[in-house]
């Protein structure tokens, strides 16, 4: 039974379904191959995971010269692979991969929405947003929000009137509790990292705008003015041309020696172990899975009050949760976690359990593994 699985950028693809896409071949059978943009990332899929990999090029943005080419190249390999499912991720992947799809009477078309533009953006922008995604469902046999907020938008925006299946607990993803843990060579390199008797906050993503960088080095400016044995670590890359910073917190990042912007690191354990809480204030999520990280190495967590992360942190629990763009309100939490140190040492004594209860990479992959049955099953029997 062959699978192609699809996303924009492989990318991805290396990110949510590493591992994942060779246990799909070696325990359950199937036939499998990964379908997304060339590059050295998709020659690595290959390699570990021992799949098959078909290079489309495919535009992230609109571009639609590109995207026909893109759509016609996806109906070449459907007719030619002819599988019995295909699976996207991703949005531009998304549309070309269930068009194509549907073009090549594929009998099982499944789509993960693992976030939403649409809520955030305006005017004629959303519109097209909304309307890409409806093809996108229209052309889906299946679909799979990444959590009840993806599930609750794609309902009250009218996106599609199927039936939404919400995986597990939401994640698509999973988490490696072994992998994510305090063991003795992360404490090692955390050692080099933390400072003591200095209070650290630490972001992991990218510093653009729509993850709420601007509020943060705000909110952090005013709270290190007044409490000065405090620092921040902001952990990522910088995106200047897509969704850059304000310019003035540019500046702030440079100028204040209790930030450390450190870029991407292969590795973030040593920092979330060397940090005291995370703070993470996205304007829009899916259902980010560094929070779920940041959790599983003990940390308590900020979050904003968005998909994905308002349920992954249980308020009062394992963090706090803050309204979107608010700097104040996420100054206020940043402050209460300094002055009620037993509060926050409860929320993360609790953050690791409440991961491994809900998240950990096994349960959330065998819920796919049996999703998979299910769908693929059900066609066979009703042709």
């Amino acid at each position: 039974m062959k699978i192609i699985r699809t996303s924009t950028v492989p990318g991805s693809l290396n990110t949510f379904c590493r591992g994942l896409l060779c246990e799909l071949r070696e325990e359950e059978g199937y036939d499998v191959v990964a379908v997304s943009s060339p590059g050295e990332q998709l020659r690595e899929i290959a390699e570990r995971e021992s799949v098959r990999v078909v290079p489309v090029p495919m535009e992230r943005r609109i571009s639609p010269v590109k995207d026909l080419k893109s759509l016609w190249r996806l109906i070449r390999v459907f007719r030619r692979e002819k599988p019995a499912m295909v699976h996207s991720m991703t949005p531009k992947a998304g549309l070309l991969s269930m068009l194509a799809a549907w073009v090549c009477r594929v009998p099982v078309r499944v789509h993960t929405f693992t976030g939403l533009v649409f809520p955030t953006a305006t005017g004629l922008t959303q519109k097209i947003l909304i309307l890409t995604d409806r093809l996108t469902c229209a052309c889906a046999t299946h679909i799979v929000p990444e959590g009840e907020g993806v599930r609750n938008d794609l309902v009250s925006y009218r996106i599609t009137g199927k039936p939404l299946r919400v995986l597990g607990h939401g994640n698509v993803r999973g988490i490696d509790l072994a992998h994510y843990d305090r063991t003795p060579d992360v404490e090692a390199r955390a050692a080099g990292i933390r400072k003591e008797g200095v209070f650290t906050f630490v972001f992991v993503g990218r510093l653009v705008r729509d993850k709420g960088i601007n509020e943060l080095v705000a909110a952090f400016r005013r709270l290190n003015k007044e409490l000065p044995a405090t620092r921040l670590i902001l952990v990522g890359p910088q995106e200047k041309e897509l969704d850059p910073l304000s310019p003035g917190i540019l500046a702030e990042i440079v100028g204040n020696p209790a930030i450390e912007a450190v870029g991407s690191q292969a590795d973030v354990r040593p920092w979330l172990a060397a940090s005291d809480a995370f703070v993470f204030p996205s304007y829009r999520e899916g259902f980010p899975n560094v929070v779920i990280e940041a959790g599983a190495m003990g940390l308590p967590s900020i979050v904003t009050d968005i998909n994905g992360s308002r349920e992954i942190v249980v308020e009062g629990r394992n963090g706090i949760v803050v309204p979107p763009r608010d700097t104040g309100a996420l100054r206020t939490a940043m402050e209460d976690f300094l002055e009620n140190p037993g509060r926050r040492k409860d929320m993360a004594a609790a953050a690791r359990g409440l991961v491994a209860s809900r998240y950990e990479q096994s349960f959330v992959r065998n819920c796919l593994k049996e999703f998979y049955k299910e769908i693929i099953n059900n066609k066979i029997c009703n042709g």
